[in-house]
C-alpha cells in the first residue's frame, strides 16, 4: 500500500555514482518519516538500496533504451508521488504526476560528487548528508556467519585493494607494509585483525596483503559478499585503506573513516568524503598530461610511498 506520501528514487545506473549519491535518499528517508520509497536502479546499482527502510518497491532499469523507460513508465505512471528525485536527469519525471520533483542537472565543475547530489535537493551547505547505504539486520547476519570466530575481537583494520583499471592500482606489498605497522604490537591497532574486501579476482593481491599478520587475524572477504554486505563488514572496521574505488566509496557509506590513495582521479570530486585521499608527488592534471584519456596500460601509483599513507591512516586514528 503506497503512503501518504511516496517518493520515487530514480539512482544512477553506475554504482560507483550511485553510493556517493546515497546520501540525498538517507536525507529524505530521516527527515520525511512518513514517506515510503519506490527506488529505480540498475542491475549493478538497485541491491545497493535493498535495504532502505519503508521501500515499497526496488524496481531494476535492466538496460536505458527507448523501449526499457516506456517499460518503468509504465509502472511508475498510475501513482501520484509526493516528490520524484531523478538522479539521472532523465525527461522521465517531467511526465508523472507529482508535488514536486528534484532532477539532477549537469553538475558544477570541480564541485565534489556529494556537494553536487545535495544541491539536486537544493540542501545548505552544513545539511550536505554523507553518503550513507542502510544495511538490515538480516543482511548484518548474513555476513557475521562468514567471519571466523578465531583471531580474537581486536579492533578491524580494512583493506579494499582492487580497481577496475591498473593505472590506479595501488602495489598490495605497500598496502601489506601499512597493515603491518599499524597492527604490530606497538602499533595503534596492537591485536587487532585484518579484514580484505573486493571481487575474486582481487584474490592476488589478497594473499599478498594477508601476510602482514598471523594467518589467524585475517579475514578474507573478496569475492564472497555482495556489495550491500560488503558495506555491513565494513561498519565494523576502526578504518579502511583503499583504492579510488567502488570498494572505498562502500566504507565511506558505511561509516567507517577512510584513507584512500589517489593518483590518476580527482580526489577533489571523487575523493572519500570526510576522509583523507593520499597522493604521491604528481597531480591529477599532470597524469592527464601523461595519459590524456587516463585508459593507458601504465602503473601510474608507483610513486606514491607507503610511509606517506601510514602517516595519514595514523593521522585518521588520532581523529
Amino acid at each position: 500500500m503506497i503512503g501518504r506520501f511516496p517518493i520515487l528514487y530514480i539512482a544512477e545506473a553506475d554504482a560507483e555514482d550511485a553510493v556517493l549519491s546515497s546520501g540525498v535518499l538517507a536525507h529524505l528517508v530521516e527527515s520525511l518519516p512518513h514517506a515510503t520509497f519506490t527506488i529505480v536502479g540498475s542491475a549493478a546499482s538497485a541491491p545497493l538500496f535493498a535495504d532502505t527502510p519503508r521501500l515499497t518497491k526496488l524496481i531494476v532499469l535492466e538496460r536505458e533504451g527507448h523501449f526499457e523507460w516506456i517499460a518503468l513508465w509504465n509502472q511508475v505512471r498510475a501513482t501520484k508521488w509526493g516528490l520524484v528525485v531523478d538522479m539521472r536527469g532523465s525527461d522521465l519525471s517531467g511526465k508523472l504526476r507529482r508535488h514536486k520533483r528534484a532532477v539532477r542537472g549537469k553538475d558544477q565543475p570541480g564541485l565534489h560528487a556529494v556537494e553536487a547530489a545535495a544541491a539536486v535537493l537544493k540542501l545548505e551547505p552544513d545539511e550536505i548528508p554523507a553518503p550513507k547505504l542502510y544495511v538490515s539486520d538480516e543482511t548484518r547476519a548474513q555476513v557475521e556467519a562468514l567471519i571466523p570466530a578465531t583471531g580474537g575481537d581486536g579492533p578491524i583494520l580494512a583493506v579494499g585493494p582492487g580497481v577496475e583499471w591498473m593505472g590506479k592500482r595501488w602495489p598490495a606489498e605497500r598496502y601489506a607494509k601499512v597493515a603491518a605497522k599499524l597492527l604490530a604490537d606497538d602499533g595503534p591497532l596492537a591485536g587487532g585483525r585484518l579484514m580484505i574486501v573486493g571481487e575474486e579476482i582481487d584474490r592476488e593481491a589478497a594473499h599478498t596483503i594477508r601476510y602482514a599478520v598471523p594467518r589467524a587475524r585475517v579475514i578474507e572477504l573478496q569475492g564472497r559478499l555482495t556489495r550491500l554486505q560488503t558495506v555491513a563488514a565494513l561498519s565494523a572496521s576502526v578504518l579502511y585503506i583503499g583504492a579510488d574505488s567502488i570498494w572505498t566509496q562502500l566504507a565511506v557509506a558505511s561509516g567507517a573513516p577512510v584513507v584512500a590513495v589517489f593518483g590518476p582521479s580527482d580526489e577533489t570530486v571523487r575523493g572519500p568524503w570526510k576522509g583523507e585521499a593520499v597522493r604521491g608527488p604528481r597531480t591529477y592534471d599532470e597524469f592527464k598530461k601523461l595519459d590524456p584519456r587516463l585508459n593507458q596500460a601504465i602503473q601510474h601509483m608507483m610513486d606514491l610511498p607507503w610511509e606517506r599513507v601510514l602517516k595519514a591512516a595514523q593521522r585518521m586514528l588520532k581523529r
